[in-house]
């Protein structure tokens, strides 16, 4: 499913070489919404690395919103990079919002206000 090229001379992290490898392959449609990734054993065997760098990167993607998590049945592809950039963008602002004393709740009454 991925073709993922590890570079161990890069000075780019193991595990963001591996989650940008695997957003390119969510980006040029290799790796679609719904589908499954193989597992991060077998993907850290392929790619000769730690299983903890491929977990490290599958949860970075997680967290962008671009993996799901499924007990039983893996890790599967959730949404397009526009999503991903998206959650970030969110994510980003929850903070902002943080830092300004505000709540989520109250953020999300702002939003809803301008939209």
């Amino acid at each position: 499913m991925i073709g993922v090229k590890i570079d161990r001379r890069e000075a780019t992290e193991l595990h963001e070489q591996v989650a940008a490898e695997i957003r390119r392959a969510i980006a040029d449609g290799e790796a679609k919404p719904g589908e499954r990734l193989p597992p991060a054993r077998d993907l850290a065997a392929v790619l000769g690395v730690n299983t903890n760098t491929v977990l490290r990167a599958l949860r970075a993607l997680r967290d962008e919103g671009l993996l799901e998590f499924r007990r039983g049945r893996g890790i599967t592809v959730a949404g397009s990079p526009q999503r991903g950039a998206v959650v970030a963008r969110a994510r980003e602002l929850v903070r902002f919002a943080r830092l300004h004393g505000y709540r989520v709740d109250e953020l999300i009454r702002i939003i809803e206000d301008i939209g």
